[in-house]
């Protein structure tokens, strides 16, 4: 689904990703746009995700460069973060 839509994400000026799980989805985008990626951990997943931790430092040790990360379930200040940054 990320790769049929890839257009879309590269035309972007920032790209906020939500990811919960294991939250590697962020450093997948990261490593395929040029555009700055705000990376929401969310507090949804199955296993061991620890209502969100799991996601948020894995987001943390992300090594695909312009990723930052924002607090579990926070998509308002990633929001906030992208407008500052446009």
């Amino acid at each position: 689904r990320l790769f049929n839509n890839l257009s879309l994400f590269q035309d972007s000026d920032v790209v906020i990703v939500c990811a919960g799980m294991d939250g590697a989805l962020p450093s997948v985008v990261g490593g395929l746009v040029q555009a700055p990626v705000i990376a929401v951990p969310t507090s949804i997943g199955y296993g061991a995700s620890f209502s969100g931790i799991s996601a948020l430092l894995t987001m943390l040790n992300s090594c695909s460069p312009g990723v930052t990360v924002v607090n579990i379930d926070n998509g308002f200040g990633a929001a906030v973060t992208a407008f500052k940054i446009i």
